[in-house]
């Protein structure tokens, strides 16, 4: 392992099935019980499963229909996210007891950047443990954590051991434990990319890590570069505790599929008046406006069109949205519609390698 990077310390902490989970510790019924959040058994999607419904092959994102034929006892839950929001606040302040530097990535996942701490505490792994135990004591909830050198490792590290456990990488055993990796465990390699690998003869981190730059520039384009990176133990990115949304946006699912377009526009008319409340709570605002369509048959269409100007009022969002409904006409029936807004008046010129901030540390510390 080369020094000429950064080493930190870094935890990710992640629920276990953080929405169902919530869901069984509120209602004792639903405890040890195949559990879904979202979604029912004639449509909509599955936001969350407990882990008795993933035993069935339940999965995020899998249609209600699907999850009730892999789990003909699954119980349909819908979802409470002021709930869900409630308990991750509690959650994250436990998380500033010990840095500052938190970066949230959802309701129920965070970096934790502990090389420098508020306990004064050398062990990243005694220090995700007595998270874990505090997060458990004080919400009742079970979290999972991975610690190592950086955000990359410490992300599919905190997998291992899935639930209610934590693993440690220790700087001396990354490069071992990168390269006997199975490739669809690295983060960022989606189940079409594995696909993809496997087709180029990679398997593991080891097979990953034979194949030159230019190769898998070749392949993958810019992602190329980052496989050859993280494979090699090199992720540079510090934990940002004040993570910049690049877009803002609000949908919604319909209970039956919308054919007509004067039914679509009153659905948009909702959808625009919850994105501004959003903008405004956030005091953002944007130039460019999508549209997202889903049809019946699942497919995905997307629309967009950049302003000259920032924007963040309903009235010229809904026009916006209105004007790119009319651009094509509709393939099939729709099921979803949602407004995004991206270009944002929030976001920053990447720093320079000068000024991001270095922290020195010597190979063999106490993890």
């Amino acid at each position: 392992m080369s020094n000429e990077f950064p080493l930190r310390k870094i935890i990710h902490v992640d629920m276990d099935a953080f929405y169902a989970s919530v869901e069984q510790l509120d209602n004792p019924d639903l405890r040890q019980k195949p559990v879904a959040v979202g979604g029912n058994e004639l449509r909509g999607v599955v936001s969350a499963a407990s882990y008795e419904a993933r035993k069935f092959g339940v999965r995020s994102a899998m249609s209600g229909v699907l999850a009730k034929k892999k789990c003909p006892d699954l119980i349909f839950v819908k979802p409470r996210f002021d709930r869900y929001k409630e308990i991750s606040k509690q959650i994250r302040s436990i998380f500033y007891d010990y840095t500052d530097l938190v970066e949230p990535l959802s309701l129920d996942e965070a970096y934790l950047d502990v090389t420098v701490n508020k306990k004064g505490n050398p062990s990243a792994t005694l220090i995700a443990k007595e998270i874990r135990d505090r997060i458990l004591q004080e919400t009742g909830l079970n979290a999972s954590a991975g610690i190592s050198i950086n955000k990359f490792i410490a992300k599919v590290a905190s997998d291992i051991n899935k639930p209610n456990g934590q693993k440690t990488v220790n700087p001396e055993e990354v490069q071992t434990f990168l390269e006997e990796l199975e490739i669809r465990k690295f983060y960022g390699v989606g189940k079409v990319t594995a696909e993809k690998m496997y087709g180029l003869g990679i398997f593991t981190g080891k097979d990953l890590k034979g194949k030159s730059l230019a190769f898998l520039e070749e392949h993958f384009g810019k992602s190329g570069s980052y496989y050859f990176h993280v494979v090699r133990g090199i992720h540079n990115s510090p934990v940002k505790p004040h993570r910049i949304p690049k877009s803002v946006g609000a949908e919604r699912t319909f209970n039956e599929n919308l054919s007509s377009e004067i039914f679509m526009l009153e659905r948009l008319e909702h959808i625009a008046s919850e994105l501004e409340k959003r903008l405004q709570k956030s005091k953002i605002a944007g130039k460019t406006v999508t549209l997202k369509i889903k049809y019946s048959d699942f497919t995905l269409n997307t629309r967009s069109k950049t302003l000259p100007y920032f924007i963040s009022d309903k009235k010229l969002i809904l026009e916006t949205a209105k004007e790119l409904l009319y651009q094509d006409k509709l393939q099939n029936s729709v099921r979803l519609l949602g407004i995004s807004l991206a270009n944002l008046n929030t976001e920053k010129k990447e720093p320079t390698k000068e000024d991001k901030e270095s922290v020195s540390v010597q190979l063999k510390f106490e993890f």
